[in-house]
């Protein structure tokens, strides 16, 4: 068991060639605040969240992952997980200050991810039209659009799942959940999670067999409840945004889903509901494509279009292709084939 030194999913800044766009989206349709702008980027936060913002929208030819942000337990934690990473023979860089927090440690993780660790940070406090009468929220309950309340999770796509995995668990003291292997072949892991908390996930990891390193497939943000997902679920159709997936329900994690796109090109989430695990000494669970740890009812496909990850490759994340010994006859375990 590992040392936990990660307090939690603090921000993320996406890649998007189409800014305004994707702003509008981000602030009408998701129901994010501005709180920021420097050079090529935007910064925003979700009404329900504490610190000056949780996603920046940077400018690009691709849409794609910038960085992950993870704020440590501490300032000595932050000492100790430099430490850690660098023990590993990952070497990354200091930034001094950026906007919103302060000096951090930036490197790229297992599968070429950038991930920044951090301290200090800037609190945000709400001009008073925006001050909540509830004295634990840094904002009034949102207003607008979807009205995502916080950040849940960001799923990455990697080639060694597994590898990946333990190295989160021992570099920065993530808990190890959960791993999806094909039916046929349990030494295939097409999926895996691993965590800084209580929740099943709040890093996924998803196979990626292209040739392109540090791609992300998708962000998901967290409403309150199964009504709220179903409510952002008729806001996106009456928007005029296409539902790519959803509404269902995962094995892993128990969390309801509902998977769409910005105007960027990249994927989005809304999430609600699931367990929560306690349990200090946990042991990964091995699940089976034919569980319904994707679809926790088991009856519905998953469309191609969801093995799509940024910035885009020349093949999807899972191909039915010929992919040699280890994956001869390979197919998508998630879609149904005809």
């Amino acid at each position: 068991m590992s040392k936990r030194l990660l307090s939690h999913f603090a921000h993320v800044e996406l890649l998007t060639p189409k800014l305004d766009e994707s702003v509008e989206f981000f602030k009408d349709v998701m129901g994010l605040t501005e709180s920021g702008r420097a050079g090529d980027s935007i910064y925003l936060r979700c009404w329900g969240e504490f610190y000056h913002h949780s996603v920046v929208l940077t400018a690009a030819q691709q849409p794609g992952l910038g960085h992950a942000a993870w704020r440590t337990l501490g300032a000595e934690e932050l000492s100790e997980a430099v430490s850690r990473i660098e023990a590993t023979g990952v070497h990354g860089e200091w930034i001094e200050k950026s906007v919103g927090h302060g000096r951090a440690y930036r490197f790229r993780g297992p599968g070429g991810h950038v991930h920044e660790v951090f301290w200090d940070v800037e609190r945000y406090v709400a001009p008073p039209r925006l001050k909540s009468t509830h004295p634990e929220r840094a904002e009034r309950f949102g207003c607008c659009g979807i009205a995502a309340r916080q950040l849940d999770h960001l799923t990455v796509a990697t080639a060694k799942i597994k590898d990946a995995s333990m190295w989160y668990r021992d570099a920065l003291g993530f808990r190890f959940m959960a791993t999806t292997s094909l039916d046929d072949d349990p030494n295939t892991i097409v999926f895996g999670v691993v965590t800084t908390n209580e929740k099943s996930h709040d890093l996924g990891l998803a196979i990626d067999l292209s040739e392109i390193t540090g791609r992300m497939h998708h962000l998901a943000f967290w409403v309150d409840a199964q009504e709220d997902l179903l409510r952002a679920a008729d806001f996106l159709l009456e928007s005029g945004t296409p539902i790519e997936f959803g509404p269902g329900r995962h094995g892993i994690g128990e969390q309801s889903y509902l998977y769409f796109r910005e105007p960027g090109g990249l994927r989005l989430e809304i999430n609600t509901g699931g367990y929560r695990n306690y349990v200090p000494d946990w042991e990964p669970v091995q699940w089976r494509t034919s569980q319904g740890s994707n679809t926790m009812y088991r009856n519905l496909g998953m469309p191609d279009s969801m093995m799509e990850a940024f910035p885009p490759a020349s093949a999807p994340v899972m191909p039915d292709a010929d992919l040699g010994p280890t994956f001869a006859g390979f197919k998508n375990p998630w879609v149904k084939h005809g």
